[in-house]
């Protein structure tokens, strides 16, 4: 059966742009239609960030369990349980998950729609609930929010072996012998060195000359013998040109560089090369939106698509693929329609942090950057090894580095590769959104013994 309904509003996905937008248009009086296919909270909540740092930090302790006889405390008989991580991380998304739900079904004016949303014309959009059942929305203002999804590669063999994704390998019941990873993204050297930190060997197959190939190469060769200290293999340079099931049981995969072909042998196999926007059942092109050349939604600088009153958010948009981008996206929205006001995503700094072990935190230009853009810039870098606090806590591993832009003395780029890096690196983003140049934090007392004291002498040797 097929039922219609009128809204002020519809978004495609209930995700951290969809989400709290639905719920802010339904508290300014709008009718609100909030169409999602799975779960509320979108990948952040389900199978991203919340459920892969819960992980990660089980994986921490293991290694913090591992190195206590260095602090001088003794453990035995020292395991892990791969049901109990596992569990661990199921309760923590429900919970959140749970909160989210609850907040969008106590918010009058605003009906949770279950089922797969596409457009029908520009302002009409049909949606297939899982029974089979349709129905069809209309509404004046459109925001798609439907996120992005794991890429699978095109690879001889993959489609006839178990091989896994970014969500399916959270769900593991048991810790990998040997986990082979195709893809030396952020999305594998976190995932290598938590199931190394579980007892796994790891082997990380990357076609790239580097690993993490946003960062500038001198910081992502200190991550990469980080990595190798842990114990991890990484094949840079290498490609994986095919995988088959192994004589009982197992991955082969046969991987190719410039020198030589070779089988890996592992247990299991993750494929981690990246994610794609899905846009491919949106059937965008009724509502007279054009798609990308990788399939994201252009938008401008208000997230405004070409066709008036639909807007893109979050990650299907392009760009920096992070949860804080997407709520601040939301923000914009908010601002522009509900405030009278005019923001937009000029000159936005972009924060990140990779959850890898020291941490990575990243803000603004890097060095290449700096160069492609004809930039002056002076270059403060420093080892962890060098900081006071980071010694004692025998967590001395890892790289600072920022730049200084010559004509305004202002920051204009970090990456901060060592405990809590992406803390330190918020230290620098609160001095980038006041326009302070570098001097300030100099020249700052900082509390002793800190990590974010190591800016004075970071900064001094400029």
């Amino acid at each position: 059966m097929s039922v219609e309904a009128n809204y002020d509003a519809a978004i495609i996905g209930a995700g951290q742009a969809g989400s709290p937008l639905a719920r802010a248009l339904a508290d300014a009086g709008w009718r609100v239609a909030l169409i999602e296919r799975k779960h509320v909270g979108g990948t952040c909540i389900n199978e991203g960030c919340t459920p892969t740092k819960t992980m990660i930090a089980s994986a921490r302790v293991a290694h913090l369990a591992h190195r206590a006889g260095e602090f001088g405390v003794h453990l035995s008989n020292l395991r892990v349980d791969m049901s109990v991580v596992r569990e661990r991380k199921d309760l923590m998304v429900e919970s959140f998950r749970a909160g989210s739900l609850r907040g969008l079904e106590k918010t009058r004016g605003l009906a949770l729609l279950r089922g797969t949303g596409r457009f029908i014309a520009p302002h009409r959009i049909g949606i297939v609930e899982p029974s089979g059942a349709s129905q069809e929305v209309r509404a004046g203002t459109i925001f798609i929010d439907s996120g992005l999804r794991p890429r699978i590669p095109t690879l001889e063999g993959l489609d006839e072996v178990p091989y896994l994704d970014s969500t399916s390998v959270m769900d593991l019941d048991a810790v990998p012998s040997h986990l082979l990873i195709v893809g030396g993204g952020y999305i594998g050297v976190e995932f290598g060195q938590m199931f190394r930190r579980f007892g796994s060997d790891v082997t990380i197959i990357q076609r790239a000359s580097q690993l993490l190939t946003r960062e500038d190469g001198d910081v992502a060769e200190e991550i990469t013998e980080i990595l190798r200290e842990d114990g991890i293999r990484i094949l840079l340079d290498t490609a994986p040109i095919g995988v088959s099931t192994a004589v009982g049981g197992g991955i082969d995969l046969r991987v190719k560089n410039a020198l030589a072909e070779e089988t890996l042998q592992g247990s299991h196999l993750l494929v981690a090369v990246g994610r794609v926007p899905n846009t491919e059942d949106l059937h965008v092109e009724a509502a007279g939106i054009e798609l990308d050349d990788r399939g994201f939604i252009p938008v401008d600088q208000r997230l405004q698509t070409a066709v008036p009153g639909i807007y893109a958010l979050g990650d299907v948009k392009g760009g920096p693929a992070f949860t804080h981008i997407s709520y601040d996206d939301y923000r914009i929205v908010r601002a522009n329609l509900l405030e009278d006001g005019d923001a937009t995503t000029d000159d936005r700094l972009i924060p990140y942090t990779v959850f890898i072990d020291p941490q990575l935190g990243g803000i603004g230009i890097t060095e290449r950057e700096a160069t492609q853009q004809g930039r002056r810039i002076r270059v403060a870098k420093m080892p962890m090894s060098y900081v006071a606090r980071a010694l004692e806590m025998d967590e001395a591993r890892g790289v600072m580095k920022v730049l200084v832009d010559v004509e305004t003395s202002q920051i204009a780029g970090a990456s901060i590769l060592g405990i809590e890096g992406g803390e330190i690196m918020a230290v620098l983003q609160m001095a980038m959104l006041g326009k302070l140049p570098y001097t300030v934090l100099r020249d700052a007392v900082f509390a002793h013994p800190s990590l974010s004291e190591a800016l004075n002498n970071l900064f001094g040797t400029i």
